[in-house]
């Protein structure tokens, strides 16, 4: 089940982000979405804060302790791999935080344009079926 985080939990971790311009919180499945302008690069469930990773930078957050976030579902747990927690000892110290959050940022931003389909090209033009509206052949 998925928790709520604490309003004193997301109170400190906006404060330890301050400096980041932009940022702003939202409600998410049961948790709290951290948002940089209209990009959400990190979230909160219970009081366990989560950046979002990619194949570049998801081994530093393992080797750091960090695991992604789960979740568990009737048919078993799901592991989302393009969040992972970020260590407790990194909370307390707001610069590396914001310097986490910067590339998590980031990360997220190179993610959404990602994930916007480019457009589709126009359909082929069908014959219509008048005379003279197919090639004509010598």
């Amino acid at each position: 089940m998925l928790t709520a985080s604490s309003p004193d939990f997301l109170a400190y971790v906006l404060d330890q982000l301050g400096p980041i311009a932009g940022i702003r919180s939202g409600r998410f499945f049961g948790g709290t979405a951290l948002w940089c302008n209209d990009v959400q690069f990190a979230m909160l469930m219970g009081n366990t804060l989560y950046f979002a990773v990619d194949d570049s930078t998801r081994p530093r957050y393992v080797a750091m302790g960090g695991s992604c976030f789960r979740y568990a579902t009737r048919k078993g747990i799901v592991d989302v791999h393009r969040y992972h927690v970020v260590p407790a000892d990194l909370l307390e110290d707001a610069d590396a935080l914001q310097a986490l959050a910067r590339e998590s940022l980031q990360v997220a931003r190179v993610a959404k344009r990602a994930d916007i389909p480019a457009k589709k090209p126009a359909p082929p033009k069908r014959p219509t079926g008048k005379p003279g509206a197919a090639d004509k052949s010598p």
